[in-house]
């Protein structure tokens, strides 16, 4: 069976990490199908948000699978592999790097959150865990640095003192601590999990895709830039919207003064 499955239920897909006898450790393989389901949910039109899990109960991802690591000397790989690794990266365990997805993806932590699994969930725009889930940077344990974008988005999400702090000590957080720092956004009982995932999905699909998806891009795009930059990309976002997007605006106005509903095009469920 595939070390990674992809479903794909009306406009939600559920990818799933599918390594449950190694607590959905990723390997090089692992890497590149996730890079895979990625482009596929991207470039189905028909898809509206991804769901990204781990099989089983114990484990979303306990990072990178070390026997991968203790086989793979990066010192022996070619000039060219290290700088398209560095530029250019998808898969070689930059598992998000290099993919520019603009619609909403949420992460089902289903237990163990940990280095690179960590690093993959911090990618996703909404994280929801169970109450036995943990998290922590354990790269600190092996001498391996973070690769997936993890010191990227962690200080962006929980602040920089306690990014730091979490990526200097390795220190492993329950679900609660993770909830008060702002690294999830909500703590479910495990057999609630899946449920109160697809009640958000389902609730996203109902909603007109094309301002979620500017909106979202407008948001990933003004980081790092000076203010007015910002301002100037956002603009740049919303008048793109409201030119090329299928739905308009317009409709939305219509159907609140012509009292019903709007008919977006592109609306599911």
């Amino acid at each position: 069976m595939s070390k990674v499955l992809y479903d794909k239920q009306g406009h939600i897909v559920t990818i799933t990490i599918n390594r449950p006898e190694v607590m959905n450790a990723l390997d090089l393989e692992t890497g590149d199908l996730l890079v895979e389901a990625w482009c596929r949910f991207r470039d189905d039109d028909d898809a509206y948000v991804a769901i990204l899990t781990g099989a089983g109960e114990r484990s979303f991802s306990a990072g990178a699978d070390l026997k991968m690591i203790s086989q793979v000397d990066i010192r022996a790989w070619s000039v060219d592999r290290v700088r398209t690794r560095i530029y250019n990266a998808k898969g070689d365990v930059g598992y998000t790097r290099g993919i520019d997805i603009f619609k909403p993806t949420i992460a089902a932590i289903n237990g163990y959150c940990f280095a690179a699994g960590l690093e993959t969930a911090t990618w996703c725009d909404i994280r929801i865990a169970t109450e036995h889930a943990e998290f922590g940077c354990l790269e600190r344990r092996w001498n391996v640095g973070l690769s997936d974008g993890g010191t990227v988005r962690l200080p962006l999400i929980v602040g920089l003192g306690r990014a730091l702090e979490l990526i200097i000590t390795g220190r492993r957080i329950d679900a609660e601590e993770a909830l008060r720092i702002g690294l999830v956004h909500e703590v479910v009982p495990k057999e609630r999990l899946m449920a109160r995932v697809h009640e958000l999905a389902e609730h996203i699909c109902t909603l007109p895709q094309g301002a979620i998806r500017s909106d979202k891009e407008s948001v990933l795009r003004c980081y790092g830039h000076t203010l007015e930059e910002r301002y100037r990309i956002e603009a740049e976002m919303f008048h793109n919207q409201l030119w090329f997007r299928e739905d308009s605006p317009q409709e939305g106005a219509a159907a609140f003064i012509e009292k019903r509903k709007p008919r977006w095009k592109k609306q599911g469920l």
